[in-house]
Formats: C-alpha cells, structure tokens, sequence
C-alpha cells in the first residue's frame, strides 16, 4: 500500500481541510506533514464553520486515526485550545489522535523572536503570522530545539531555560521587551500539563507499520507549494517543505511509498503577505473578487491580496510536486464575472514572452499576458453534477485541463461537504 499526498499548488488558502474531510471516508489514517499554527484548515458542514490549525483535518470523522508527524511545530497552547474546542462535538481525542514525540516544539519567546524579526525589517517584512514559526525551524536546523518527547524528560525544565536564555540574548540585540513573557510561560506550562496527557508516539513506526498492513493513508500538507522554502517566492516563504517531497521527511516515509499526489488550487489566485505576485489585481475586479470568496486569512484574519489564475506558477508547482490529480476550489467566486482570465505567460520589459515561473524575473516589471474566456454568470448552488454545470464553466475546467495536462477529477462550488462535485 502506497501513502496519498495532498497539498496546495498556490500560496496556501486553496481549500485543503474541506478536501481532507471529503475524502477522509476513503481513508483509515490522516496525517499531517509540516507547517504550525499558521496554518488555518477550514472545514464546513451541517451548517456549521470549523477552522483547524495543528490537528489534522480528519478529526470529524470518528473512524479515522489523526496523526501529527514529526515535520509540525507544536504550540501547546494553541493544540490544548483546538482540543477543547472540539469537546463539544463529542470527539474523542485519545482514541483518534496522536502526536509525534519528534514534533518540534513552540516556546513562548519563539513568538517575541519572530515578532521582534519581522519589526526589524521595516518595510521589507515577510509578511510573517507572528505565531513563532520560524524561529522554531530556525532551532530545529540549529540542533537547539525542545521536542515533544522532551516533556516527559524529568530535566524538561533545565532544557526549556537553556533554550530561553539563548533567546534572551537575541532578544537583547533586538532591544524587544519581555512584559508578556511571565504570562506567555504560564500559559505554556499548564498547556504542556495537558500535553503529556495525550498519546505521544514513535509515528514513523504507525504510518509504515500501517502501510505494511494496507491501511489507506492521506498525507496532509499546510501552506501552499509557491511558499516552500526551497522552491517558493523566496524569502517570502514559509519555513517548511510544503511539496509532496515533504511528506517523506515530515512522517518517515520512503519516496517509493507515495501514491497519488492530490494537487488543490483556486480558480483564481490569492496570496496573504509579502513577495511578488504576477497576476494579482488592484482593481474592482480584485475587490468584488476579495469579497465574493470572502478572502480573509482564517487564521489572521488578514485581507488577502487576489488575482486570475496564474497558468505558469501552477505548472511549475505540478512539475515539482509530481501530481497525479487536480482539484478546482472555488469556482463559484467566479460567478458575478462575466469575463474570466488566465495568466497564459509573461512579458519582460524587453518584449520577450517567457511562460516558465522565475521569482528572481516576477520581483521585477512583469506583465502578465492573459486568455480571456466568456464567464457563467449564474449561480452554481442547486448543481449537483458536472454535466449540471453551465457549459462556459465546463469550458473552463477542459481549458485548465488541456493546459496542465493533468485530470482536473474534483471541482468545488462552495464550502459546505456537499457543494463538491467529482468527475
């Protein structure tokens, strides 16, 4: 038995927990791969808005085992809240989830770090959520970092005041005050209470011990492809390897025991922070775009910059992730426009046509060139089926299709479970 891997092809956003949950029946095991608390899964059924930021986006569905692999960085507070917030939907935690003892773990000061980091940068700030992220990678490569398993050491404490006096320094340098310090760490050390109440477990052992026994496995990934610190926007990036090659790393799995890689993107684009952006809008069509798809960072709440699809940035994200399937999200944002776009390739100052990605030319004067194609302009709401679909949307999804010479097989027209549409 092979492990699926599903991921976004953009920068994040693109709808992964909503996947995640649909597909979940199909699978006995979902586990997260990388990425933190930045991450913000949104999940919608029964009428009711779930947003997950460290628990993998299975945990609704009571057959299926969670796991969080050793390639996240933890917030104890932040998991011990997305805990408690899911006691109202009777979910049994202990039985359906477990964590990873080499999952790296947030400290209080990685936030002051982060956030004493990205004031530093002025007006060239990454665009950082300020939840600790990457300082803690920063102490994983390092070889300096707190891990889950830690906790149960009985000299937990003496490594914890080791790592924070580290920070201190730095933050001395940085002249960052630590008023909130005292509060932060009290707040951490009754999360971390909590957190030795919880199954800790060698998860490299599960997943392939479970793949050994022809359990279906989903690999869930965070973020977006375009923020992969090795093959992303660079600096404007995440902290973690958000490609499928990611998964190996980030849960012990061998390269020849990935399955299917499931690629999600809009029909559109979005991006939340800094770095270069080819296709976004400053326009109306930005705002009514920003507005109808209700782009708002689910974990920051910040707004999100729009844009029309981008042809070259999502083949670039294909090619290196190695997908074999593609899911289509939000396509009923496209409906109020009556003429729809795609970012075909690029134009440099110079007049030369380029159609491969290359951060190092989108920092600069770029144009986009587009296809413009008629729009559906009506609701999809009562379309339960593909054939349903207005003909100009089908014409859509064959273009997007015959472009990326990869099966577009899901198409997504609104956020509940049931507005997924499969073909």
């Amino acid at each position: 038995m092979k492990m699926d891997v599903l991921l976004g092809l953009q920068w994040g956003d693109e709808g992964k927990g909503k996947i995640v949950d649909v597909l979940a029946p199909d699978y006995e095991i979902v586990a997260r791969f990388q990425g933190g608390p930045n991450a913000g899964h949104t999940l919608e059924f029964d009428g009711i808005k779930h947003v997950l930021h460290q628990i993998p986006s299975g945990i609704f569905r009571s057959q299926i085992l969670n796991i969080i692999g050793n390639g996240v960085v933890l917030d104890p507070i932040v998991l011990k809240r997305e805990i408690d917030g899911l006691g109202k939907f009777s979910i049994d935690y202990m039985k359906n989830l477990v964590i990873s003892k080499k999952a790296t773990i947030i400290i209080p000061t990685h936030k002051l770090l982060d956030a004493a980091s990205e004031k530093s940068k002025g007006d060239k700030k990454i665009g950082s959520t300020l939840k600790g992220i990457g300082p803690t990678y920063q102490d994983k490569i390092g070889r300096t970092a707190l891990r889950v398993g830690d906790i149960l050491s009985p000299d937990f404490k003496e490594k914890y005041e080791a790592l924070v006096a580290k920070h201190k320094t730095t933050l001395s340098f940085y002249n960052h005050p630590l008023d909130e310090l005292p509060g932060m760490e009290e707040q951490f050390f009754l999360a971390v209470e909590f957190f030795k109440t919880l199954n800790l477990i060698d998860s490299e052992y599960v997943v392939n011990e479970a793949l050994d026994s022809k359990k279906r496995i989903l690999a869930e990934g965070a973020q977006g492809s375009l923020l992969d610190v090795d093959f992303g926007s660079y600096p404007f990036v995440t902290s973690s390897s958000t490609m499928a090659a990611g998964a190996c790393t980030g849960l012990g799995v061998a390269p020849s025991k990935i399955g299917e890689v499931f690629g999600i993107f809009k029909a559109y684009c979005t991006r939340v922070g800094s770095g270069p952006f080819p296709t976004e809008l400053f326009d109306q069509d930005g705002e009514d775009m920003r507005k109808e798809g209700n782009e708002f960072g689910s974990t920051t709440g910040r707004p999100r910059r729009c844009g029309w699809l981008d042809l070259p940035a999502l083949r670039y994200s294909i090619m290196i992730n190695g997908v074999t399937q593609l899911f289509m999200m939000k396509g009923d944002v496209l409906n109020i426009f009556k003429e729809i776009k795609v970012c075909t390739h690029y134009e440099l100052p110079t007049g030369e046509k380029i159609d491969k990605l290359s951060f190092e030319i989108t920092e600069q004067e770029v144009t986009p060139v587009y296809k413009t194609m008629k729009g559906w302009n009506c609701s999809l709401e009562n379309m339960h089926s593909y054939d349903a679909f207005p003909a100009e949307l089908r014409e859509y999804v064959e273009y997007l299709e015959t472009e990326l010479n990869v099966p577009i097989k899901l198409v997504s027209v609104g956020p509940d479970r049931t507005q997924t549409i499969l073909r």
